[in-house]
């Protein structure tokens, strides 16, 4: 036995004990630190799925806002637009309740004269030199347009 006690008491065997001791408490804080790590990332993943399940879930309602929103401010646009062009129709037709307004558009446009007055039409030379061919399609009667269409096809066909 005072070999054995000789054996546990030596410095060989007290450094031996001192070192596996010490092996064993960083072998058991690094087993807890890597249960911490492990711990946290499972709460980091968690986290990041649930953000993501929020994102996706939120995306389409917002998207429907966003463009429920655009929608909204362009019918206030065609509101306003609406809005202005009846107050222009309102002015046009209290224009129009007056017989001063009414008698000087009457005259300007279809050409009326009062009783006692002569009316006269001048015409530009320039535009009574002009042939009905030479007019535009715009100036010409539209009967005259479908037979010059009918004249072409008919022309080209042959």
């Amino acid at each position: 036995m005072a070999v054995k006690d000789r054996d546990r008491f030596s410095t060989t065997t007290r450094i031996r004990l001192l070192g596996e001791q010490t092996a064993a408490r960083v072998y058991r804080s690094q087993t807890k630190r890597q249960a911490r790590r492990s711990r946290l990332t499972g709460r980091a993943a968690l986290l990041a799925l649930v953000l993501c399940t929020l994102i996706v879930a939120l995306a389409y309602p917002i998207r429907q806002y966003v463009s429920q929103r655009a929608d909204i401010a362009d019918q206030q646009r065609l509101q306003e637009q609406a809005r202005q062009r009846v107050e222009q129709l309102r002015d046009l037709k209290a224009r129009w309740q007056d017989d001063t307004y009414a008698r000087q558009q009457i005259r300007q446009r279809l050409h009326y004269v009062m009783p006692g007055e002569t009316g006269f039409i001048v015409i530009d030379p320039k535009a009574a030199k002009r042939s009905s061919a030479d007019l535009g399609a715009a100036d010409r009667p539209w009967y005259a347009n479908v037979w010059d269409g009918v004249d072409k096809s008919d022309a080209s066909d042959q």
